[in-house]
């Protein structure tokens, strides 16, 4: 008889097809990066992101309490400094008065079940805009370990939940374990950025925190390239995440999102610890630009796309979106 199956059976009616759907979606699988910076009742929106703010300590506060209100149990919080405090040792990162530090001590004593995730780099403490200390022209990888693990050590004694080591250095993962737990935090976890490509995705949110590489007249490095992830590698993500979670990383994630969904799938296939999936800030603005052109269903295409890498594999997605998908999960 012809057919005997037929798939059709199962998409008759929404009734049918969410009995069997595979994937879903909640706000509890998101997690909403956050730009931060000086002073009070601060919010000043990022052109290249629209609908995203660096907001002063205060209003980012309010907007933590929003956050959990929908359902978002997970921030992840970068800051803005001033140039002033830039240098090439990235000593500001861990002053515990910091604004990052600062910044962790509100959102915690505010919202004390929100899971507070800082990002760990030198980019935006560096004179240079990179991840690292430049020696000899180039990223010196085992002096910044150092001053990474006393960047995540201040963030942990601050209060955060977790820390999120952005810088891709080679053994930062366990060199930052062995300085968490020999502080007392040893059930602070650590969730490393494994597979960060070196992506022309990142546009925006270099516009957010001022961190793209400086022309200074010096040499350095004039990309990432050197310590980001060739776009062209596949193997090599595999490898840099078994690593990452041999050297007591908690969870890895992979940076793109949506471009990148296959090494999403293939990350999950070789570790046994959650993947993150960091939806990042071009990603965010492609869709933001084309609906504001009429090009696209804005709505329908953020939901695609986060049920996507959700279904490639995701246990959590950073995203722009979080708060805008959030309402509409709820409103179901």
């Amino acid at each position: 008889m012809f057919p005997l199956q037929r798939g059709r059976r199962l998409r008759q009616n929404e009734s049918i097809r969410s009995l069997v759907r595979e994937t879903s979606l909640s706000p509890a699988d998101f997690m909403f990066p956050m730009f931060i910076v000086e002073g009070e009742n601060q919010a000043v929106e990022i052109p290249s992101m629209p609908g995203i703010f660096r907001r002063s300590i205060d209003l980012t506060v309010k907007e933590v309490q929003e956050l959990f209100d929908l359902g978002i149990r997970a921030v992840n919080i970068y800051v803005k400094v001033s140039d002033d405090l830039k240098d090439n040792t990235g000593k500001e990162a861990w002053n515990s008065d910091g604004l990052m530090q600062r910044a962790i001590r509100a959102i915690k004593t505010a919202v004390p079940e929100m899971i507070v995730m800082p990002d760990v780099a030198l980019d935006p403490y560096s004179m240079y805009g990179h991840d690292g200390i430049i020696k000899n022209g180039d990223i010196e990888n085992d002096s910044t370990v150092d001053a990474l693990v006393k960047m995540a050590v201040s963030h942990a004694e601050a209060g955060a939940d977790f820390v999120a080591p952005s810088d891709m250095m080679d053994g930062r993962i366990l060199r930052m374990r062995e300085g968490l737990d020999k502080a007392g935090f040893i059930n602070v976890g650590i969730m490393s950025y494994s597979a960060k490509y070196a992506s022309a995705f990142y546009g925006p949110f270099r516009d957010a925190l001022d961190s793209a590489p400086k022309e200074t007249g010096e040499v350095v490095p004039k990309d990432k390239k050197t310590y980001q992830m060739d776009y062209a590698n596949r193997i090599e993500a595999i490898k840099e995440a078994v690593w990452d979670a041999e050297e007591g990383a908690d969870m890895v994630m992979v940076k793109p999102g949506t471009a990148y969904l296959d090494i999403v799938r293939e990350v999950k296939d070789n570790v046994n610890i959650p993947v993150a999936v960091y939806h990042v800030s071009g990603e965010y603005a492609m869709i933001k630009a084309a609906a504001e052109k009429g090009w696209l269903d804005h709505d329908k295409i953020m939901m695609e796309q986060l049920m996507c890498i959700k279904r490639a594999g995701a246990s959590l997605i950073s995203t722009y979106f979080a708060k805008e998908a959030a309402i509409l999960l709820n409103e179901k």
